[in-house]
Parts: C-alpha cells; structure tokens; sequence
C-alpha cells in the first residue's frame, strides 16, 4: 500500500515561537545574524584547512568535518525558521517535513559521533605523541570520518521511516520549530508507543554510548597528564583538549536534553528552547570556541588574510 494511503495530511504547519510581531523582528534579526557568523566563519574554516599544508592531519580533518557539519546542520533548520519568523504562512510539505526530519538526526548523529573519534584523536596525541602520525595516519582518519557518517544516515533512517509511515489524519499544527520525531509522533493517529521508545532507547543508547567513549578517553587522557612532570608540558596538553571539551558539553547537553527525556506537553514547549541552542547558537559558537584557543589557525588565517591583502 502506498504511502498516500495512509494519510491524509499533505502538508504540516510549523507553529514556531509564539511572540507578537515586535519581538519576531527582533529574534528574527539575531538568528540571522548567528546563521551569518556560523555560515561565514565555518566556511573560512575550511578554507583555512584546505589552503593551509600545516593542517593537513588528523585534528583538522576531523575539525573540518565538524565545520561542514555545523554548516549543513543549521541550514536544515535555520533559512525555514527565518522565512517563517518572517512569514504568516508557516506550511511544509508532508515530504519536506520528513526530509527535514532525516537530515536533521543523520547529520546531528555524526556530529556525536565524530565528536566520540575527536576525542580519541586527543588520547593519541597526549598518550603517544611519537607514534601519533602512524597511528592516525591519513588513511585511518578517512576511516573514521567516513564510519561517522554512515552512522549518523543509519541512525536518521530509522527515525525518518518510522515516522513517515505513521498515519497523520489531521491536525496539523507541529508545535516545534522544524519537524522532529517527537512533535510529530504527538499528531499521528496510530499508537505511536513504539516509535517513542525508539526515540528514547535508540537516540538515548546511541547518545549515551558515543558520549561514554568520548568521557573514557578523558579518563585515560587525564592518567597520562598525571605522568608528564612539568606544568607547561600539562597545560600545553590541556590547551588541546578544553575546545573540544566545551563544544561537547554544549552538543551532549543539549541532546539529551532533548531526546532523553519523556515526552509531555511543557516538555515540548521547553524542546523549542533548547532545539534554538542545537541549531543556531551551538553552530555559530562552535568555530569561535576553537579558533580563539588554537594558536596554528590563527597563525594560518593571518597568513591567508596577507596573501588577500598583497
């Protein structure tokens, strides 16, 4: 049976922030602007990276990765919030939703777990700095990188057809920002006690399990800090870990938030508030959090801004 068989609902109405037209102008003008820094300053980021021979190893593939994934992410959400902060029709297409839906969880998934294989890389370079370049060779970073991506589209998958299976008859009004799994489930007219559980078990196991390897490898990181025996040589190695660790905090924070919880109905009100975080202040945040504490970016960005400027 066709999926148009199963529903009778073409399009979704996204109800958004619920503010009087003033203060939609004001929110308006600030996530454009944090979609402009993010855009703009992950762009340059991987330009940097790319045009820069010095950052060509595994940190900044991996960081490189995470500024496109930062780019993409938001670009899910973000220009559709903005063209209905701006709008009074707020529709999305059945299709669209779900679209938006899959992409949403497939890119957010490898960002969690890409940041797990960040973490790794961290381990590596404290614990053995001179075997660093064979272990995290060009090859295995590839690897990796590719391992977090088919990963995250396996994780999306199941979420986007369970959900675009589910019969919604009416109505239609997603109380959320964008189309995510748990408003949607709200408005299906079919007992949706699986796909809940799917949510919490599979997103929260998956959560969970990717942030656990992320905290043992600071556990390990932390014995071998112990073993170097001046404070320049601890801070030196602490200075490489205190960007990821801020971005990690703020990204698994939020998950969970998010998709760990029991889902009622303040708890989706709060999921708005918290979804702002995940895609608009997190990406825009991201790239400033890492330049700001890496001294060879700011080295390669002067560089490029001289080669502009000769």
């Amino acid at each position: 049976m066709e999926l148009q068989n199963y529903t009778s609902v073409m399009a979704f109405v996204l109800v958004g922030l619920p503010f009087e037209s003033d203060l939609r102008r004001i929110i308006f003008s600030c996530f454009f602007v944090m979609y402009i820094i993010n855009v703009s300053v992950n762009f340059c980021i991987m330009v940097i990276i790319i045009s820069n021979a010095t950052l060509h190893t595994a940190m900044y593939l991996f960081l490189w990765n995470v500024a496109l994934l930062d780019i993409c992410c938001s670009s899910v959400v973000v220009p559709k919030m903005l063209i209905d902060l701006a709008s009074q029709k707020k529709m999305i297409s059945f299709y669209g939703c779900m679209l938006q839906v899959h992409f949403f969880h497939f890119l957010g998934g490898t960002q969690i777990t890409l940041f797990s294989v960040m973490s790794y890389d961290r381990f590596v370079a404290i614990a053995y700095p001179l075997r660093y370049m064979t272990i995290m060779s060009f090859n295995s970073c590839v690897c990796l990188v590719s391992s977090c991506w088919v990963i995250g589209f396996f994780h999306a998958l199941i979420h986007s057809v369970m959900t675009a299976t589910l019969p919604f008859c009416g109505p239609n009004e997603v109380k959320h920002l964008f189309c995510d799994v748990k408003p949607l489930l709200v408005l299906a007219c079919a007992d949706t006690s699986i796909n809940l559980q799917v949510v919490t078990r599979v997103t929260g196991s998956f959560t969970t399990t990717t942030l656990l390897l992320t905290i043992l490898s600071y556990i390990f990181i932390s014995k071998f800090l112990f073993k170097i025996k001046t404070s320049q040589g601890r801070r030196r190695a602490l200075s490489t870990c205190s960007a990821h660790l801020c971005v990690v905090s703020l990204q698994y924070g939020t998950a969970i938030f998010l998709y760990i919880r029991p889902t009622t109905k303040d708890s989706l009100d709060q999921d708005r508030m918290a979804a702002i975080l995940f895609t608009v202040i997190t990406p825009a945040l991201n790239p400033i959090i890492y330049t700001l504490r890496n001294k060879d970016m700011k080295k390669a960005l002067k560089k490029l801004c001289n080669q502009c400027t000769a």
